[in-house]
């Protein structure tokens, strides 16, 4: 069953652009490369410390591996992993999964 991971993270104060630059250029390419099918990412409209993305899985075992060739990559742990709690608080983000309705285009 398809499910969809909506991820919310705390950007530290001034750092959203440089944040978004870094998703967009960066975080977001390598883990597409990587298999991954990202969604959306979005800026909260409010609340300029507030960054949203999206990312889709086919299934639990697909996640696994996805999660498995980005996270352990030596590329995610020396280049991209060190750079990240510079732009966001990363004990205040929140991870909820979300499945689609049965009339829901995300189907």
């Amino acid at each position: 069953m398809v499910f969809y991971e909506l991820r919310r993270y705390q950007i530290h104060p001034g750092k959203m652009d440089e944040w978004v630059h870094f998703m967009e250029q960066t975080i977001i390419p390598f883990q597409v490369a990587q298999g991954m099918v990202i969604t959306g990412s979005y800026r909260d409209q409010e609340d300029d410390c507030a960054y949203y993305w999206t990312r889709r899985f086919n299934s639990e075992a697909e996640r696994e591996a996805l999660y498995q060739a980005v996270y352990d990559s030596e590329h995610w742990r020396s280049e991209i992993g060190p750079k990240i709690p510079e732009l966001i608080d990363r004990d205040r983000i929140i991870v909820t999964r979300i499945v689609p309705t049965a009339k829901s285009v995300t189907q």
